[in-house]
């Protein structure tokens, strides 16, 4: 047989089969189609040596902003996803009804990251930043044009995206979630929620949630988030990750803390996912980049296998594509991260702001931190072709 491209000499580390060895990896077609051991090079039209370096599943951002131009957070996808080695984004409320088939046109299907997204339970989607956010008046929130929506773009739209901040929506909180469950339960979707300064308590927005549902923006360092006034995690919290109810980084600008993550693992909560959140007030910091947010987990001391299963299998499973995604079994998507840990001295932050209130919310003070580990992104495959915008 021969192979589009083959990989050779690196350790996989693919958590949805518990490998972590020295392996190559071959792609055609577009598909993962094989893995041994020594895969011989005259067997392939293209050879990619990966000696001393680690090669994943291509990593999944279950919290993005890709609605450049038209949403006021949004990136153009691919320099800061595909580029890094993020292969699938998931947005995460950009667009609403009214606002998707745009998005679909000019971003998803103009994209080479795969894009998938959470519909904005408001129609008009986050283009008014918060000055004139989508769910002050909730006349925007229509539940029947979300999932006629949906029923137009199923193979996109995988659930419901809700801000809930008072910023957001005022003291709408409990009625923006019931609308966002009964459209999600209609599509068959996942349910996300935006967090910090709500106007009902999250252990309460928490008890509404079903299994599988997501909360980003969970390890902020807010006081009404996670941790009580005793360093704790909260009881409801737990009962709800219990009950499946995940908890995301959804790092963004100010929705991660140092402090308050390493208080939750402390107490036995476990990460629920790593994405970035990464938008127009991140990019430049504290966020950069899906690999500099992983990096801060290996720092908090989660394993490389667990940092990486975070944001590949696990994250597939939350959006249910793990038969394709987030894994290099044989038969799934082609898509790939060849990826390197460096050794040195890399500074890390959680916020770039100084604030330590919030709305009259307490807010946890920033924090740097000197890693010794960071990873460094080499090269991306997707659809199994490597990413190389330029020469392609």
């Amino acid at each position: 047989m021969k192979y589009d491209i083959v990989v050779q000499n690196g350790t996989v580390i693919d958590p949805s089969q518990n490998i972590n060895k020295k392996s190559d990896v071959a792609f055609t077609d577009g598909k993962v189609s094989a893995m041994a051991e020594k895969i011989p090079g005259n067997t392939a039209h293209e050879v990619i040596d990966a000696s001393d370096f680690i090669v994943t599943p291509g990593l999944i951002d279950l919290h993005a902003h890709t609605f450049w131009g038209a949403s006021e957070p949004g990136l153009p996808p691919d320099p800061v996803n595909v580029s890094k080695g993020v292969t699938t984004a998931i947005d995460a409320g950009s667009a609403g009804a009214r606002t998707f088939p745009a998005f679909r046109k000019w971003t998803i299907e103009q994209s080479i990251t795969r894009i998938f997204a959470l519909l904005n339970i408001s129609s008009m989607g986050m283009v008014g930043g918060n000055h004139i956010a989508e769910l002050q008046d909730m006349r925007w929130a229509d539940v029947e044009e979300a999932v006629e929506c949906w029923r137009k773009n199923k193979e996109f739209i995988l659930g419901i995206k809700a801000r809930l901040g008072r910023v957001q929506c005022n003291d709408n909180d409990v009625e923006a979630l019931k609308l966002s469950i009964e459209a999600a339960t209609e599509m068959g979707g996942i349910v996300m929620i935006h967090v910090g300064n709500t106007y009902t308590s999250l252990e309460k927005l928490c008890e509404m949630l079903r299994p599988g549902d997501v909360v980003t923006h969970s390890f902020g360092g807010m006081e009404d988030l996670l941790i009580n006034e005793n360093g704790k995690v909260y009881d409801g919290f737990k009962d709800a990750a219990k009950r499946g109810v995940i908890f995301d980084v959804g790092h963004g600008g100010g929705g991660f803390s140092f402090t308050n993550a390493e208080k939750a693992l402390a107490d036995g909560l476990p990460i629920g996912n790593i994405s970035t959140d990464l938008h127009q007030g991140s990019i430049n910091g504290p966020v950069f980049d899906m690999l500099t947010t992983m990096s801060k987990f290996l720092y908090l001391g989660l394993s490389l296998p667990e940092v990486i299963r975070l944001t590949t299998s696990r994250t597939a499973e939350i959006i249910g594509k793990d038969d394709m995604l987030g894994t290099l079994k044989v038969g799934a998507e082609g898509d790939a991260a060849i990826l390197q840990i460096v050794e040195g001295s890399f500074p890390l932050v959680d916020r770039l702001g100084t604030a330590t209130t919030f709305h009259n919310l307490k807010w946890e003070a920033p924090v740097q931190v000197e890693a010794t580990r960071k990873l460094k992104h080499i090269l991306t495959i997707r659809g199994g072709k490597t990413y190389r915008p330029w020469i392609d």
